[in-house]
């Protein structure tokens, strides 16, 4: 498995998107569509300490030589720039020179690599980090790990999406991977835990992973954190909440029809989502999302992240 560590520091608004691409090795078959970075002025970007054979080197064990990637965005006659950029593989940045609208002062970079790995990323005070990925898609006997670690002040902003499906469908693969294991831990700046958790779908402990999703196909979870992204958080919890109780209240034709193993019919929505308040003055939102299709996912996080726009220069998920 090819893994890659990322340490990252914010000290303004941002957005991280990065991407997950095919790799041919048999231990960690991995698919996920192309992903975007937006980054704006005043953070460091940095991928440090990584061979290609996936050992995580220490912080500081390899010099200038091993760094596998880095990019500082800084104020420059005041619009944020990219003032250094410098990636190897199996890590590649793509830098557009516009994304957006010109009234937004953000720099785009798609970084690109392969496989799971670990992110550390601190968000600065008034910072926004947005993280906003396409769906990871394993492929069948695939086992794919990866982790993300975020440490917050009291007024940073977070916004992250965590979702997987559950295959190529068109190849007949539906969780038909070995191992997918995702961690996203959120602690405050002395260390105490603010937000800790952990998905895992391990076939070999549990058995077949379908039994157990009930043709959910996708499951998906969003992250909202901090002052800048209250209106997401309320705009969210009062559209889940209204199709929640009118699915429940009004089971219509968006219901599924499934038999189970005594050959009964079991009747459930086809979208369901959650949420739930976490941390001190409960300025932090859970959202988990199971649905029947990926497309249903795109529209919910199109339509629930739409005010991002303003400040990320594009409609999320457009």
């Amino acid at each position: 498995m090819i893994e890659i560590y990322c340490t990252i520091e914010f000290k303004n608004a941002c957005r991280i998107y990065n991407s997950a691409c095919t790799t041919t090795t048999r231990c960690c078959l991995l698919h996920s569509v192309p992903r975007t970075s937006l980054i704006q002025s005043n953070q460091r970007v940095a991928l440090p300490s990584v061979d290609v054979r996936g050992r995580i080197m220490r912080s500081g064990e390899a010099d200038r030589e091993m760094e596998m990637g880095s990019v500082v965005v800084e104020k420059v006659g005041g619009r944020s720039s990219v003032t250094s950029c410098f990636s190897r593989y199996p890590l590649k940045f793509v830098i557009p020179k516009k994304v957006g609208s010109s009234k937004t002062d953000a720099v785009w970079v798609y970084a690109l690599n392969y496989g799971g790995g670990i992110v550390s990323a601190r968000v600065g005070s008034n910072a926004l980090l947005a993280i906003i990925p396409d769906p990871v898609t394993c492929f069948s006997t695939a086992r794919y790990c990866q982790k993300q670690v975020f440490c917050v002040l009291p007024d940073s902003n977070l916004v992250m999406v965590d979702w997987i499906t559950s295959g190529r469908h068109e190849s007949g693969e539906k969780w038909d991977f070995d191992l997918y294991r995702s961690s996203n831990n959120i602690f405050l700046e002395d260390g105490q835990p603010l937000f800790l958790d952990t998905m895992l779908l391990d076939k070999e402990k549990i058995g077949c992973v379908q039994e157990h999703m009930h043709n959910y196909q996708v499951i998906a979870m969003i992250v909202l954190l901090g002052p800048k992204v209250q209106y997401v958080q309320n705009r969210v919890q009062d559209h889940v909440k209204e199709v929640m109780s009118e699915q429940l209240q009004h089971p219509s034709a968006a219901w599924s029809h499934q038999r189970d193993k005594a050959d009964h019919f079991i009747t459930k929505p086809s979208f369901i989502a959650s949420c739930s308040a976490f941390g001190p003055k409960r300025i932090g939102l859970l959202v988990r999302v199971a649905a029947e299709t990926t497309e249903s996912v795109y529209k919910f996080l199109r339509h629930q992240l739409a005010p991002l726009e303003p400040m990320i220069g594009v409609p999320p998920y457009r």
